[in-house]
């Protein structure tokens, strides 16, 4: 099983933390980068070879990981010579196998990531999503009114619920062979396009632990939690 690691992004959100370093290789507990965690659970979970689409301080990275020997993986490489976005970065990788997974440098997740790959392989996905639910409060009384400017309904702080994407997909060979090469092309744009032309994107909903470590509160509690986080993620 082949997966592909978005870790070109400069970290703006993580700053002071990211001045230095990338945000791939920011510590938790002292002990393992962030990356370093999803590589581990990857050879776990039996994925064999694991590209790191790379740019801002690649040389770090590769510096850091090598070629993957000391984790048991074999890792390569695709460098980005601009920002391509989340979805751009694939197209510069000719050895794609037919599937594969997708995901964040940035995530700390326990979703069972073989059997994801292999319910995408299964079910002839072109594109497989994982969804998280996440609840938004609204801090202000909202308002309805009707077309006459009639207030119909209304709301003290509601709280609604979202599925969102957790920046985890398993995507089939050909949808990137349809994307012009190098280009900057998103999640976003993979998403509206795959409505307009019919393609298969199945959602599959998640309700294990999940936390993307974009910005410096989330990132500080994961670094202060790191014992209680090792033991979900099945991390020693």
């Amino acid at each position: 099983m082949r997966a592909i690691i978005l870790a070109g992004g400069k970290g703006t959100r993580l700053r002071p933390y990211t001045t230095l370093i990338p945000k791939p290789l920011v510590p938790l507990g002292g002990k393992y980068s962030i990356l370093e965690i999803i590589l581990m659970q990857l050879r776990q979970a039996g994925f064999t070879h694991v590209t790191l689409a790379v740019n801002h301080l690649s040389n770090l990275i590769m510096a850091y990981f090598g070629d993957g020997s000391r984790l048991g993986l074999k890792l390569d490489y695709s460098l980005e010579e601009g920002e391509l976005s989340t979805i751009g970065p694939l197209t510069l990788i000719d050895d794609l196998p037919e599937n594969f997974l997708v995901m964040n440098g940035d995530i700390l997740c326990d979703l069972d990531y073989r059997a994801f790959f292999e319910t995408h392989v299964e079910t002839r996905s072109q594109i497989s999503v994982s969804a998280y639910q996440r609840n938004v409060k609204i801090d202000f009384g909202v308002l309805r009114y009707n077309q006459d400017g009639l207030l119909t309904a209304f709301q003290e702080k509601p709280t609604y619920d979202f599925d969102v994407s957790m920046g985890i997909y398993c995507i089939n060979r050909s949808i990137v062979e349809a994307l012009p090469r190098g280009k900057i092309y998103g999640f976003d744009n993979l998403m509206i396009d795959g409505l307009a032309n019919k393609r298969r994107i199945n959602i599959r909903p998640f309700s294990g632990y999940w936390l993307d470590i974009g910005r410096p509160d989330d990132y500080e509690y994961a670094d202060v939690h790191f014992a209680e986080l090792a033991s979900k993620l099945g991390i020693p």
